[in-house]
């Protein structure tokens, strides 16, 4: 299995791993099952595992699973077919994600998306110094092929799933298992959001900037690349708090 798969199945396997802590659960399920969506880990029309299988996957009891799905399918990014052929399949299409997303936004605070932008600020900052220090050629050709893709995004949806593999992608090609799970886990919770098209990220541009720290990283100049990847986070951050008080 390349890496890239096994970068795919890790995303995957990390925003369905089990549940921790205590208190109601099933908001927690909706949140997971929609970041799944946004990073394209499930895509428009896929049919998700049985009830009890996911509830499984996820730590959680049949009964919450189902409470889950039943806001999904109210907020309409999922459909359920009875009988022979039925199940519950993943309505992942452009519009339903959009009104989710800013649903979203709009119900979190300035300091909420503050603290995830810090945090995203740091594991990002990191994953570019490693990945310049323990790179390998075909991770660098992986991240500029990435890059590439993104800037060739013709709908929003595709360029965030490429952006949101690049930033992935980076920290796998940091060699850090922890650094892995925490930018999937900050991709769950942001890409959607920085990709509103309100937002008017531009995927050039943005692909020109992950090109500059393919660059730094391939030249393992360690400085440069955390300097990069830190003020192009901390730009989007900006322009998302920007957004949120527009929205106040």
């Amino acid at each position: 299995m390349s890496k890239q798969e096994n970068a795919g199945l890790t995303a995957l396997s990390a925003v369905l791993s089990p549940l921790e802590g205590g208190g109601p659960k099933t908001e927690a399920v909706v949140q997971r099952l929609c970041a799944a969506i946004s990073l394209g880990l499930m895509v428009d029309g896929q049919q998700l595992p049985s009830e009890t299988d996911l509830a499984n996957q996820l730590g959680v009891s049949t009964m919450t699973l189902r409470e889950a799905l039943a806001v999904l399918r109210q907020r309409g990014i999922v459909h359920t077919k009875r009988g022979r052929g039925g199940g519950s399949f993943i309505r992942g299409g452009a519009e339903v994600l959009e009104s989710t997303s800013l649903a979203r936004l709009q119900q979190m605070s300035v300091q909420e998306l503050r603290d995830l932008g810090d945090e995203h600020f740091a594991v990002t900052g990191a994953a570019a110094v490693f990945a310049a220090r323990r790179g390998l050629r075909a991770d660098v050709a992986r991240l500029r092929s990435l890059a590439d893709r993104l800037k060739d995004s013709g709908e929003p949806i595709s360029a965030r799933r490429a952006d949101s593999r690049f930033h992935i992608e980076l920290a796998v090609c940091a060699q850090s298992t922890r650094l892995t799970r925490a930018e999937v886990a900050l991709q769950a919770e942001l890409s959607a959001l920085l990709w509103l098209p309100r937002l008017k990220l531009d995927p050039a541009a943005e692909a020109t900037a992950h090109r500059d720290l393919v660059d730094a990283i391939e030249r393992e100049d360690d400085d440069r690349a955390r300097e990069l990847a830190e003020s192009q986070t901390e730009s989007r951050i900006r322009r998302l708090v920007a957004l949120r008080l527009e929205l106040s």
